[in-house]
């Protein structure tokens, strides 16, 4: 059973050290004693504790999340952005914060989606309201849903319709994952790891150029039946 200690405890929760003692003197929340007297909190107390803060600031921010690959996307950055007012306005949700990340979704140290995650498990925030799935993570999504669900937060998709990023930016995550297996397998510099990363990059480069190519009849009808 994993055991925590009053800093680390108030760390997770975001409150002091006070206010923890408060509510072990009130018996709102009573930890456990070691043999020396010292304060031990569970996860179960965890739980608990966060449903006593959300009852201290009972409303919670309601948080826009937009994310794009690169730096040239910027002004698609700004049409997500827009477009997550307009639906969080249509859904009677008053925003209190907007974060925003340039970087791959397969970056989980991206700056602002560490900071959403921040707030989210220390039960500041009610409603997070992304585009998109792989607007937050390329893969995973329903982890961090369950995640936030047990945080007291519920994680808003706007648009299940269209799920799925742009071929580039697919492909782009693709060569990514691809790169990181050859490292790991012939070593960084290698010629066999630069070899079949160039391979993978010009093979998803022909397929697109296939697909490009196409008649646009054709491709309605390889949709249609697939």
């Amino acid at each position: 059973m994993k055991l925590y200690n009053i800093r680390e405890f108030a760390n997770l929760l975001g409150v002091s050290l006070s206010t923890l003692r408060n509510w072990d003197r009130e018996g709102r929340l009573v930890p456990l004693r070691t043999p020396t007297g010292k304060r031990r909190y569970t996860e179960e107390m965890l739980h608990r504790a966060l449903g006593l803060k959300r009852d201290r600031n009972p409303p919670g921010k309601v948080v826009l999340y937009a994310r794009v690959s690169s730096a040239g996307q910027k002004p698609d950055l700004e049409n997500q952005v827009a477009y997550l007012k307009e639906f969080a306005a249509g859904r009677g949700l008053v925003v209190d914060e907007i974060l925003t990340d340039v970087g791959s979704a397969l970056n989980y140290k991206r700056k602002n989606f560490l900071r959403l995650c921040g707030l989210v498990t220390r039960g500041e925030v009610k409603t997070v309201v992304v585009a998109h799935k792989d607007r937050l993570v390329r893969f995973g999504f329903e982890f961090f849903e369950q995640l936030f669900t047990r945080f007291g937060c519920e994680l808003v998709v706007a648009n299940r319709a269209e799920e799925g990023s742009p071929g580039r930016e697919l492909a782009e995550d693709l060569i990514s994952i691809v790169q990181h297996f050859a490292a790991k397998l012939y070593g960084q510099r290698t010629y066999k790891a630069r070899k079949l990363s160039k391979t993978v990059r010009e093979a998803l480069k022909d397929a697109a150029d296939g697909e490009a190519e196409k008649p646009a009849a054709q491709r309605k009808e390889v949709g249609e039946g697939s």
